[in-house]
């Protein structure tokens, strides 16, 4: 069993488990709890009511925060001959081809995302292992395999605040919402644009409870259940 130190349970204090907190109350609640030295992630959570097994109830998409993760994020691109340029010129912080390939195969990871054209994937291919268990494998699915036209839209959506989020194993998404040093405003934009991406992922042949449970968590700090209303509200103001 994991033992909290003295800061975590003056924080859990503040928080009645019993209940559910409307969007801005609870985020408002998360940066009066906020005790780390650094500045921490507001997080959310969202409990599915989809099998995860099942591949026609996969949950998949990007968001697009309005006011961005509070921090840069390093784009790494695998390109060659047109599209290294234009991926270069719509800033990239990394882009080639097969020497890419091999630092990555020699242990380099110091990239927070990674885009591919689509004539690259057979040798990018080669890192699903390394790139895959982090999250970090370009996918057509996440936008992250496109063609050269397209990489200079992908790129600055990447600069100003996109996320991707992804069911896993136990039919829960987590995705990052902004630093607790956001003012509450900010994080709720972000928090509505992430609440409406996944309601438009939905795949068609889900029924009953879509989303069934949503809660708001900074890095160091206990989760705050949402009032699921007003969360699912959110798309429609």
């Amino acid at each position: 069993m994991v033992k909290h130190g003295k800061n975590y349970q003056e924080a859990v204090k503040l928080v009645d488990r019993t209940e559910t907190y409307p969007p801005g109350e609870a985020i408002e609640l998360a940066k009066k709890m906020a005790h780390a030295r650094f500045d921490e992630t507001v997080e959310l959570h969202l409990r599915m009511g989809v099998d995860p097994r099942n591949a026609s109830q996969q949950v998949r998409g990007v968001a697009l925060l309005p006011h961005g993760l509070g921090k840069k994020v390093r784009i790494l691109v695998f390109a060659q001959g047109e599209a290294e340029r234009i991926a270069k010129t719509a800033g990239a912080d990394f882009v080639g081809g097969d020497e890419l390939v091999k630092n990555i195969q020699d242990g380099w990871l110091d990239f927070d995302m990674a885009i591919a054209t689509p004539d690259m994937m057979g040798k990018v291919g080669k890192l699903g292992k390394i790139l895959g268990r982090r999250g970090l494998m370009p996918n057509p699915k996440s936008e992250t395999v496109v063609d050269a036209t397209d990489l200079p839209r992908v790129i600055g959506d990447a600069g100003k605040g996109r996320v991707e989020f992804k069911l896993d194993r136990t039919a829960i998404i987590h995705v990052p919402l902004g630093k607790i040093s956001f003012e509450v405003d900010k994080l709720m934009d972000n928090l509505t644009a992430v609440v409406e991406a996944v309601v438009k992922a939905k795949p068609s042949g889900i029924k009953g409870q879509y989303i069934r449970t949503a809660s708001v968590a900074t890095t160091m700090g206990p989760g705050i259940r949402l009032d699921l209303k007003p969360t699912l509200d959110l798309t429609s103001s």
